[in-house]
């Protein structure tokens, strides 16, 4: 599945947390790992609280001791550090994994500025944006430095129920499959208070016909939900699901703490300022609020 796992680092403790997540997916899988650094362009001298590395050399030296860690003990680990400072960090990180080739980029949210702000809303989503690969985002933790997990538990994919949108699902089914562990499903139609655009005005016009339409829409979530249940189970996959009504980001967020999630997989546009479902609006706000990794896949259109 992953064969080539990217990890962007900028010096810091912070920027480590994505380590775990991706050695994990890495012995899983057996996939090699490069660990990058790009020099920034007037840099401070710190970054979080931390010596800033300001050089090439000093960066190189950082990522072979990184990499000698011994959480990557056993995997091909590559470094690379890119020596021209750059401004555009994220343009930066899409070039360099279309150089590298990489079918996995996994970073850290954290921090303010430049090239330590690897934050969904900033860095990570407009490397979604530009590129095609997707990105697994990783909230810092006290477990980041432990050894790489072995065994997950359950695997959240929330979906809309568009084919178009569904490119997730694959990836979802094969780590659920890959991981032995659960894969829950779940569908987020909204109630009247969560409408905007059309639909609201729509709903204030017609409140009724509104009402019993959005009824509707969650009975059919659930019977196309069943659908794909049985979909996967048929193919070995222990699948469960549920349909929610709310807020989409909040109700990720509030199932992916009851269940534990090992991991969200969900697809983005990476884009925000909409109001469809499937767009980068939902995915930062579940960033923001979660602290369940999150794979995010990019949906082009």
């Amino acid at each position: 599945m992953f064969r080539h796992i990217l990890v962007p680092l900028d010096g810091s403790r912070l920027a480590e947390s994505a380590l775990r997540m991706a050695a994990t997916l890495a012995k899983r899988f057996k996939a090699s790992v490069t660990l990058i650094h790009l020099l920034e362009k007037d840099a401070p001298a710190e970054v979080h609280r931390e010596r800033h590395l300001v050089s090439a050399g000093e960066a190189s030296e950082y990522l072979q001791e990184v990499a000698g860690l011994s959480m990557l003990a056993g995997l091909r680990v590559t470094t690379h550090v890119h020596e021209s400072a750059v401004i555009d960090v994220a343009g930066s990180v899409t070039q360099h994994s279309d150089e590298l080739a990489p079918d996995l980029i996994v970073m850290s949210t954290h921090g303010r500025g430049g090239a330590r702000r690897l934050l969904f809303g900033d860095i990570a989503q407009q490397v979604i944006a530009r590129g095609t690969t997707p990105v697994l985002i990783v909230r810092p933790s006290h477990a980041a430095y432990q050894e790489p997990a072995s065994d997950w538990r359950t695997i959240l994919a929330p979906t809309d129920g568009d084919p178009s949108h569904e490119k997730s699902l694959p990836v979802a089914v094969d780590l659920a499959r890959s991981f032995r562990c659960r894969l829950h499903l779940m569908m987020v139609v909204p109630t009247m208070g969560e409408l905007s655009g059309v639909p609201a005005a729509v709903s204030l016009m017609l409140p009724a016909a509104t009402r019993i339409k959005l009824e509707m829409d969650s009975a059919g979530a659930t019977d196309y939900l069943a659908v794909k249940r049985g979909e996967m189970e048929h193919a070995g996959v222990n699948a469960s699901s549920e349909t929610s009504r709310g807020d989409p980001a909040r109700a990720i967020v509030k199932a992916a703490r009851r269940l534990s999630a090992d991991l969200v997989v969900m697809g983005t546009h990476g884009r925000a300022g909409t109001d469809a479902f499937w767009t980068g609006s939902v995915a930062p706000q579940v960033v923001a609020r979660s602290r369940s990794p999150l794979l995010l896949v990019p949906l082009k259109d």
